[in-house]
């Protein structure tokens, strides 16, 4: 199982205050880890490095799906982001347009050109989180939980072999928590790799894998 993301003794700056150091780790197709620690102790600040977000200023190693973070050229930004798949706690849905042309939109700005290859690959990624049903509505009209999977699915879009989700059970109540949850070790089961960040130690315990943890400006890593 190759490596998609290797880092090895990095540091993170957050308006140059030191966030983390000697962060060392690696994570593998169709691995899924989540990542905890208290607020503030740099989980989202790692999670941004790897989208290029945050700008790493120091590291002897940093690649994510073979884009060396380190030396990364602005102009090669977008097609890093095209390749990882981000989930947002806050949904981040276009207010003004059903969950469909929500989709839509993302295709449009990240080069798809064929309405029809849209509307497949829209049908195909709803259908994977169960929303198929739910095209039309606009997210005023969904719950926080189907406002989600929208969102795990606008982050499939593109096929990512990753997929970042930061706390993206933070604004759900707990059962429909925990299908967002089951849902993202699907999809890693099935290939894709997963990252995501949680405060929610009774779900690590209830859907158990291995974890990163954040404290002390340090990661530490540790199996389940």
């Amino acid at each position: 199982m190759g490596a998609i993301i290797e880092y090895e003794n990095v540091e993170i700056e957050r308006a140059d205050r030191l966030v983390m150091k000697n962060v060392t780790f690696s994570i593998g197709e169709g691995e899924f880890r989540y990542l905890v620690g208290r607020v503030g102790s740099g989980k989202s600040s790692l999670l941004k490095t790897m989208y290029a977000d945050v700008e790493i200023p120091r590291g002897d190693r940093a690649e994510v799906l073979g884009f060396n973070l380190l030396d990364l050229r602005r102009r090669d930004i977008p097609m890093l982001r095209r390749k990882v798949g981000i989930v947002f706690q806050d949904f981040q849905l276009l207010q003004d347009r059903s969950a469909a042309a929500n989709l839509r939109f993302v295709l449009a700005a990240t080069g798809w050109k064929s309405k029809s290859d849209m509307d497949d690959r829209i049908a195909e990624v709803l259908k994977e989180v169960g929303m198929e049903n739910k095209a039309y509505k606009m997210p005023h009209e969904l719950s926080g939980g189907e406002q989600q999977r929208i969102v795990i699915a606008r982050a499939l879009l593109n096929s990512p072999r990753l997929i970042l989700a930061d706390e993206p059970t933070g604004n759900l109540d707990p059962q429909t928590g925990y299908q967002i949850v089951s849902l993202l070790h699907r999809l890693a089961e099935e290939g894709t790799a997963v990252l995501m960040a949680t405060h929610n130690m009774q779900m690590v315990e209830d859907f158990p894998a291995s974890l990163m943890r954040c404290g002390d400006k340090r990661l530490q890593t540790e199996s389940f």
